[in-house]
């Protein structure tokens, strides 16, 4: 896995964290910044509870109105990928990550206009932060 991978638009950022301590500690980070989270979906408990099993993964769902209505009336579908996620899971060899969609493909996707793309391009820094140990 690369830090970006272009093709599809999902940049992966690996960690040395376990997916509880670095889920936990992105939404730290968002918190204090004042950005809401939405939803943190825990899908290895969920599908132990469906009596399955999986790797450790969860999604969290955050954002701030303030950044993605003027995005969302500008370009109505990037609601599709509004509010903002991040996925921390843990593949097949161990190895935790934080993945989420480049802001770049977000803009090509949907024709957003690049200046307010600038309200949500700091999900990398959340992230790289989130990720350091």
């Amino acid at each position: 896995m690369s830090a970006l991978t272009a093709d599809n638009g999902i940049v992966n950022v690996p960690t040395q964290r376990t997916v509880e301590q670095a889920a936990d500690a992105f939404a730290s980070l968002i918190e204090a910044k004042h950005i809401i989270l939405f939803a943190r979906i825990d899908f290895a408990a969920d599908a132990q509870r469906a009596g399955l099993a999986m790797p450790p993964s969860q999604l969290l769902v955050f954002g701030n109105p303030r950044a993605g209505t003027p995005l969302m009336l500008a370009a109505p579908s990037v609601a599709l990928d509004l509010p903002l996620k991040v996925l921390v899971w843990q593949d097949e060899a161990g190895q935790v990550w934080f993945s989420y969609n480049a802001t770049s493909y977000l803009q090509a996707r949907h024709g957003a206009p690049a200046e307010l793309m600038k309200a949500i391009d700091g999900i990398g820094a959340l992230v790289r932060a989130a990720a350091a140990t």
